[in-house]
């Protein structure tokens, strides 16, 4: 060996690269300008001979093997650093002109590491993770990921034989970050980090920040460029930047993809985001939904929890598709005027050894203490919201389906696990805050912060707590006090409400007060009324399962359930299958039991029923525009419990559009029952549940009812209607003007001609 380059070189540093046990591989791999000329070292583990090759010359520089596992150096009599490329003699004999990474500066700024570093970096995810670039006009792909605590990161994955020596990343001024480049690699390519801890163990993990990833079982991360799709839906862009949703009708159809429907295939176990896209957004047009939302399609490795343990955060599931597919599914939605709301899961994540559990060998995304980072009776561990990185990846992420896959909104689970320290804990399982209370501040903080991000974009796009207390102001903005979501989960009214239709009809009465709640704290937030996945699976029974009686009661009493939900103040939301009563719980295996509706004609009716109600519900201002306020409601009778008869009115800012409701919760018909009304004038029937065509008896009000002068439910005017059994009315109501008001109206507008 020369001796010259034997002087100049690091022998420390080399052998840190040889046995992958260092963090700063650019202090040894690359080019180094000396006095002496420039020092090119190079590792290629199984090559035989390297050769530099300065670009666009034919002359190369053939380097020394100065050590056996594959360590190459070269001293190159030039005073000027200059491109180059590797040419690169394998064992085998193969040949192949090979970029040096370590030539390349990182496209990580010290700016971005400063705003990740203080949790305010809001497009991160446009620095960590997979992403294809080209600098000095060489292809490749970027990647960097945050590991503290490591003591050495590399990338590894098919294209370097899943070996950490090969592609050791560099450690960005000390910020816990690595980078590398690796060139040449193509979209499609898997790789994970091999991650080097303390006491000279390895472990693979994928990428937290990686925009795809493999089918379950494996679990590669997969490199996609998620830039290419050309996106056809601006007119629904403007379109909902410009609406404010909580004035408008918003009915939403909750789907699981995977098992809305099977492929007739055997061979295929889902369809593709791209069938399904075309497939569902027919269906959802049939049945005048708003809103679509999907159970969380982010990468996740249990069916099981359908995607509610995630693994892939930024990486829609390979189930169904690539990122492509997925984009193509929200832009067939927007172009079909239907909106797209996905689940998202920042409350906790599984232990799957290849996730973020124990990322760099510390307990980085989650607290070290049990008591703050576990949820016992889930098994998953909690984010550890108060550390700014941990933050910035749940914000970013939040704005991430919404900047880059154009989500209209996010559903947030299980945000009550993350307002309160001692949620499904024990004694003793928890710790207080600083003031010694359970409100986990620094969760608190997270959703302030991600809610008022997300205000800032002004696009129409809504964020929604699924939050079952009562914690207050979840919908008041964060100026105010409040979390600032958009909408929340009206849990409360859900569970009053299936308990109350659990019931007996005979005993209802003594339930009175289940009915009737929820118009106490109607209007202490701005509600979506549920019934959701959560009520049909783990032995509670569908939601026709939960109606009592015989087959025609159930059937009538889920028709009531669903008309007075549709009446009932909040915007709707509805779990797939039960819009046509499916009897059997939803299983995500399965797909729903669609020949329900071929063989049975309730089933069919009351698909329809559902139908028509979601029509009803768009084209009746009274019913969707003032839902958050009082003025949008009011009683007529809450009080008849012997009957379990409610009538209450719901109002636009048109009196003309004023709609009258009663719902009867007992099997009985009744002929002339005496309904106060809110004002003189006529009354008509233009909803009822009991309609033959929906599966009921025809007990309806064909005829216009004219208001009598009968004082009733403290109201000086009545009608006498045919109230259905278990069954909904709805009537307009049109007040009567008075003779005098009528002559005066012709003679304003009657033609005076002079000569």
């Amino acid at each position: 060996m020369d001796k010259l380059l034997y002087d100049l070189m690091n022998w420390e540093k080399v052998e840190s690269i040889v046995y992958a046990d260092t963090d700063h591989p650019d202090e040894c791999l690359g080019a180094f300008l000396l006095k002496e000329g420039i020092l090119i070292q190079a590792f290629f583990p199984d090559a035989k001979e390297v050769y530099v090759v300065p670009a666009g010359k034919e002359k190369k520089y053939k380097m020394e093997m100065v050590d056996e596992n594959g360590f190459f150096a070269v001293l190159v009599a030039r005073k000027k650093l200059f491109s180059y490329s590797y040419r690169v003699v394998y064992q085998d004999g193969v040949e192949r002109t090979v970029e040096d990474p370590y030539r390349f500066k990182p496209t990580i700024t010290s700016q971005d590491l400063l705003r990740f570093a203080g949790g305010i970096h809001y497009s991160i995810y446009e620095k960590l993770g997979a992403h294809p670039v080209e600098i000095n006009s060489v292809k490749g792909v970027a990647f960097a990921v945050w590991a503290p605590n490591a003591v050495r990161v590399s990338v590894v994955g098919d294209f370097n034989f899943w070996d950490g020596r090969r592609n050791q990343m560099i450690h960005l001024d000390e910020s816990g970050v690595f980078w590398t480049f690796v060139p040449g690699l193509e979209e499609g390519s898997n790789y994970k980090y091999e991650i080097k801890i303390k006491g000279d163990l390895t472990i693979l993990k994928a990428d937290p920040y990686g925009f795809g990833a493999e089918l379950r079982p494996n679990s590669a991360s997969v490199v996609r460029n998620i830039e290419l799709y050309q996106w056809q839906d601006d007119e629904w862009l403007k379109k909902r930047k410009k609406n404010v949703l909580q004035n408008q009708p918003v009915s939403i159809y909750e789907v699981h993809l995977g098992s809305w429907k099977k492929p007739e295939d055997e061979t295929k176990e889902f369809y593709n985001y791209r069938q399904l896209a075309d497939m569902l957004a027919e269906y959802l047009i049939e049945m005048h939904y708003t809103h679509v939302e999907i159970l969380p399609v982010m990468e996740h490795p249990f069916d099981a929890s359908w995607g509610y343990q995630v693994t892939g955060y930024y990486a829609p599931t390979a189930r169904y598709g690539t990122c492509e597919d997925f984009m193509y599914f929200i832009d067939t939605m927007h172009q079909n005027n239907i909106g797209v709301i996905l689940d998202w899961v920042p409350a906790h994540f599984p232990r799957d050894a290849f996730g973020l559990a124990n990322f760099d060998g510390t307990c980085l995304y989650e607290h070290l203490d049990p008591r703050q980072g576990a949820h016992p009776h889930w098994g998953t561990l909690i984010f550890n919201y108060g550390r700014p990185q941990v933050s910035n990846f749940l914000i970013a992420n939040a704005l991430f389906w919404v900047e880059k896959y154009h989500a209209d909104g996010i559903r947030m689970d299980a945000v009550a696990s993350m307002l309160y320290l001692d949620y499904g804990k024990e004694p003793g399982q928890w710790i207080p805050n600083m003031y010694g209370g359970k409100e986990n501040l620094e969760a608190l903080e997270l959703l302030k912060h991600l809610n008022s991000i997300m205000k800032k974009r002004e696009d129409g796009a809504v964020l929604i707590a699924e939050e079952s207390t009562a914690w207050p102001m979840v919908t008041e903005n964060v100026e105010s006090g409040g979390l600032g979501f958009d909408f929340k989960w009206n849990m409360g009214w859900m569970n009053d409400f299936l308990n109350y239709m659990r019931c007996d009809p005979l005993f209802r009465k003594g339930r009175h007060g289940e009915l009737t709640f929820s118009m106490i704290y109607a209007y202490s937030e701005k509600f979506i009324l549920v019934f959701s996945h959560d009520e049909v699976v783990h032995g509670k029974g569908s939601m026709i399962q939960k109606m009592p009686g015989d087959y025609w009661e159930m059937f009538s009493n889920l028709r009531a359930a669903y008309g007075y939900m549709m009446t009932h103040p909040g915007k709707k939301l509805l779990f797939m299958g039960q819009e046509f009563a499916q009897f059997a719980e939803w299983d995500e295996k399965k797909e729903l039991d669609w020949k329900l509706i071929e063989d049975f004609e309730a089933h069919q009716k009351m698909q329809n029923y559902v139908r028509e109600w979601n029509l009803f519900y768009q084209q009746r201002p009274a019913l969707y525009c003032k839902d958050d306020s009082a003025d949008g409601f009011e009683w007529i009778s809450c009080l008849d419990c012997d009957h379990s008869i409610i009538a209450f009115l719901r109002k636009s800012n048109k009196k003309e559009e004023t709609l009258l409701v009663v719902c009867n919760f007992t099997p009985v018909v009744y002929n002339e029952f005496l309904v106060g009304v809110p004002f003189k004038g006529r009354y008509k029937e233009i909803f009822n549940s009991d309609r033959v065509e929906y599966g009921g008896e025809g007990n309806c009000n064909p005829r216009l009812k004219q208001s009598k002068s009968i004082a009733w439910d403290g109201r000086e005017e009545s009608i006498k209607i045919v109230v259905p059994p278990l069954g909904i009315s709805v009537f307009t109501c049109t007040p009567l003007v008075k003779e005098e008001e009528k002559a005066k109206k012709q003679k304003r507008t009657r033609v005076v001609k002079t000569d």
